[in-house]
């Protein structure tokens, strides 16, 4: 992976060779105030697909480092969590201490980001409950098998057996899936796979600034490069890790190239202008509205993949946003 050559200097601005860009004035303080702050994750550190050791450290390095994360979501989340076996798959189930009578009886399924590879474990774990607590109803955080030792198809075919699994429960208009990032990506593909197996679909999709094109051949991926403070680059050998020689432009690995006109679900897409996924967004928006998909795209000023922290205005009006989407969708109690 490249490395990048951005800097922040003392004022918080973004310094890219000659260019100084500056925290716009146009967003909340605190999102300026993230934006100004230095993100400490390895995010360039990638080591080439075939070293399989050293990617079994790079990814449990890399957990380990956001576990206090995941603790601290956990702490403060009103919801209990429990982990099952669903279909032979590992699932963090999590109960909102509270929720309306009219969410009784549905569901939400969640899938983590990490590009697919990284964040199982005790961030999938805070997603129960972080799922749970914002929807107001039993939320299931699939913690799909990963690479190295288990690639493509390995996470798809889990997050499918999961969904299939709940349907002897609930009904699929009393069910979303969402997504975040390599979350969103699965979220996207589970649909696909779940109508080509003629499955029926669940009511409404959640795609949270989703790696929907796993070529990564979409414009921001060159002009948000190093702009986006989170993710300042591609993942290039993750997908490789991932995808395990498979084509990329199969649509289970990258949904973007799906066949949408068989039927999608109604869908929700999230992004920012400083997001390198932003293109994955509006190129996956334009795809569904010419199948004739239900879809809607939420785009924010200045933000960067994955949000400004999950602490500012901004991000509670994306929840609030997402919130209405899945209660529009969800069948009539």
């Amino acid at each position: 992976m490249e490395k990048s050559t951005a800097t922040l200097d003392d004022q918080g601005n973004l310094c890219l060779g000659p260019r100084i860009i500056a925290p716009p004035r146009s967003i909340s303080e605190q999102a300026r105030k993230f934006l100004a702050t230095p993100n400490t994750l390895p995010t360039n550190d990638e080591p080439p697909a075939h070293l399989k050791d050293a990617w079994r450290k790079r990814i449990a390095r890399f957990n380990a480092m956001l576990e206090p994360m995941a603790d601290q979501m956990l702490a403060s989340a009103p919801a209990t969590v429990e982990t099952r076996t669903i279909a032979g798959v590992t699932v963090h189930v999590g109960t909102p201490h509270w929720m309306p009578e009219r969410n009784r009886g549905r569901a939400r399924i969640d899938l983590h980001g990490g590009g697919m590879v990284m964040l199982a474990g005790k961030f999938a774990m805070a997603g129960a409950a972080m799922a749970a607590v914002r929807t107001g109803c039993v939320a299931y955080s699939v913690d799909y098998r990963v690479p190295p030792d288990h690639p493509y198809p390995a996470a798809l075919d889990d997050c499918v057996a999961v969904y299939r699994e709940l349907l002897k429960t609930y009904k699929p208009g009393d069910v979303v899936i969402s997504g975040a990032s390599g979350g969103g990506n699965l979220a996207a593909a589970a649909a696909l796979k779940i109508r080509d197996l003629g499955i029926p679909l669940p009511a409404a999709l959640v795609l949270l600034t989703p790696e929907v094109d796993l070529t990564e051949s979409g414009d921001t991926f060159q002009t948000n490069r190093h702009i986006d403070i989170v993710l300042k680059n591609g993942l290039p050998e993750m997908i490789k890790l991932y995808a395990d020689g498979a084509d990329l432009k199969d649509p289970y690995l990258s949904p973007l190239f799906g066949d949408f006109s068989k039927g999608y679900p109604p869908t929700f897409i999230q992004t920012g202008t400083r997001d390198i996924f932003l293109s994955n967004s509006v190129r996956m928006h334009r795809a569904l509205l010419r199948a004739g998909i239900e879809v809607e795209l939420h785009v924010w000023e200045a933000m960067p993949h994955g949000g400004f922290g999950g602490i500012t205005p901004e991000d509670a009006e994306v929840q609030a946003e997402v919130r209405r989407f899945i209660e529009q969708h969800w069948a009539p109690a």
